[in-house]
């Protein structure tokens, strides 16, 4: 939602009108810093740091960054170090922790780095953190993002479209069954960059390993984050078997890089081909302690400034409402909107703010937002006590089609009025998906004495593991019936085979906020 400040899936259509339309330079001749060969480009250096300080503006204007400076700058000295190690060391590095809590990094060309707070999360030490950041760095020396703008340029993209399309998309996955008609079209369109080739990841891994072992730490890290990275997508697939859902098949951090063991084997061979050509060949500490200390308190998963998805519950505690999705549905907070997405896939109930200028009452709503040809008007009072106004009718689109539209003004708390609007693949499957629709409408609600406990955020603590281990740390979080796969997860302990603590050993656990 608009106030939510969370990015789930793609840029705003804002940005991506934006990018889209950037024309790009002619083309000049550029020596590749890493390989040294010299490369036709629609993107030199200087083009490289104006067009990746405009889409670093885009990107923090979607994805806000995380309000911690303690953690802002022990990231950024982080990848300072590593950076002046690298082959441009000469480049203004930015490092950003951006608060989204999917697991994800991402590089911009001119030197622009983001973590997310949520791959933080899943890290184990300063050494990890140097890994994800040193694959980053990798993608920006070796100038894959230029390399991409050229070859979208040839396609007759725009630059700035392929840097930020290709960049951002990556960072976002694509999954999960909210991604109806209207974010179908837009990623369709944006599949040509919204990748590094398998070779431009492998060659980044190996840099990230090079740049790990300059910096003194070991570059089986690199080895680690994959790991961590692949536990991730196992996790998503058991978590949908028990369910009893199809293994999500969308756009995830792992699908785009090379995952077979002689790929792994490839990237140590290459690090530790490094290590020996260095007088000193001992690791420093991996600074587990450190970074244990840094993520103390880190939000995990869904903020309070976001609203937070508990079960087929949201509750955004500064707007003051909840919502509760029916039986089987699954709620998905989005930076625009907060989706209601039924078992099946084909349709959902998505929420979204009215912004004020729309007008004072649902009548000039409907009137000066909405614009419908036709359509049949009806006031009613939701479950909750809440004031709204149902409208069923027909809209023209920009090309002047009409189509049949759903919606529901709601009157909610603290004077804002949301839309709620039916979406489906066709007319039948919001047919079918109605009762479920008009239960989630009827559940929205002002923030009760219990929603409000409910509501409150998780974060990251340190504490001993106990002598009855993930189970047992497990019964203390309120993680519920995942709870301790999702701490086996965040300990990096859920791969078959991996090592768990041991008891009194200092491991990450999740707490509900003071």
């Amino acid at each position: 939602m608009v106030a939510m400040n969370k990015p789930k899936s793609l840029l705003r259509a804002g940005l991506v009108a934006l990018v889209v339309a950037v024309l790009a330079a002619c083309g000049s001749n550029v020596k590749n810093p890493v390989t040294g060969q010299t490369e036709r480009t629609v993107m030199d250096e200087r083009s490289e740091l104006a067009q990746g300080k405009k889409a670093h503006d885009e990107v923090l204007k979607e994805t806000p960054a995380l309000a911690n400076p303690a953690l802002q700058a022990y990231v950024s000295d982080l990848g300072l170090k590593l950076a002046r190690l690298s082959h441009r060391p000469e480049l203004p590095w930015t490092f950003t922790v951006l608060d989204s809590p999917e697991v994800n990094a991402f590089a911009l060309p001119g030197g622009y780095v983001y973590v997310t707070r949520g791959i933080m999360a899943y890290l184990d030490s300063e050494a990890d953190l140097a890994g994800v950041i040193g694959h980053e760095i990798g993608h920006v020396t070796a100038r894959h993002g230029a390399q991409r703008a050229t070859r979208a340029q040839n396609a007759g993209l725009g630059v700035l479209a392929a840097t930020v399309l290709g960049a951002v998309l990556e960072s976002k996955g694509m999954t999960g069954a909210g991604d109806l008609a209207s974010t179908i079209g837009q990623t369709a369109a944006a599949g040509y960059v919204a990748r590094y080739s398998r070779e431009q990841e492998l060659q980044a891994d190996t840099l990230g390993a090079e740049y790990l072992a300059r910096a003194r730490y070991d570059p089986k890290n690199m080895v680690d984050v994959i790991q961590v990275l692949k536990d991730q997508d196992s996790y998503r697939a058991d978590q949908a078997k028990a369910e009893g859902k199809a293994p999500p098949s969308g756009d995830s951090w792992t699908a785009s890089h090379p995952s077979s063991d002689q790929r792994l084997r490839e990237i140590m061979q290459r690090a530790l081909a490094y290590q020996q050509q260095q007088a000193n060949k001992a690791y420093a500490d991996d600074g587990r302690a450190r970074y244990l200390k840094a993520i103390d308190g880190l939000p995990f998963g869904d903020s309070r400034e976001q609203g937070v998805v508990r079960g087929r519950n949201f509750f955004h505690e500064p707007l003051g409402f909840a919502i509760t999705a029916p039986a089987g549905w699954q709620v998905q907070n989005g930076s625009d909107a907060l989706l209601l997405v039924n078992r099946e896939g084909d349709a959902a109930l998505k929420l979204s703010a009215v912004p004020d200028k729309a007008g004072s009452n649902h009548d000039e709503i409907i009137r000066n937002a909405i614009k419908p040809d036709t359509g049949r008007v009806q006031r009613v009072t939701l479950a909750s006590g809440l004031q709204a106004t149902r409208f069923t009718g027909t809209q023209r689109n920009a090309q002047g089609q009409s189509r049949d539209i759903q919606f529901t003004l709601v009157a909610g708390p603290q004077g804002k009025q949301y839309l709620l609007q039916a979406l489906g693949r066709d007319v039948a499957a919001v047919q079918r998906a109605r009762p479920g629709l008009l239960a989630a409408e009827d559940s929205f609600r002002a923030l009760g004495p219990a929603d409000h406990a409910a509501a409150r955020p998780w974060v990251l603590r340190s504490a001993p593991m106990p002598a009855g281990g993930f189970d047992a740390l497990a019964r203390r979080t309120p993680l519920g019936e995942a709870g301790s796969a999702q701490l086996r997860l965040i300990n990096q302990a859920y791969a078959p085979g991996a090592a768990a603590p041991r008891a009194g050993q200092l491991v990450k656990v999740v707490e509900a906020a003071p």
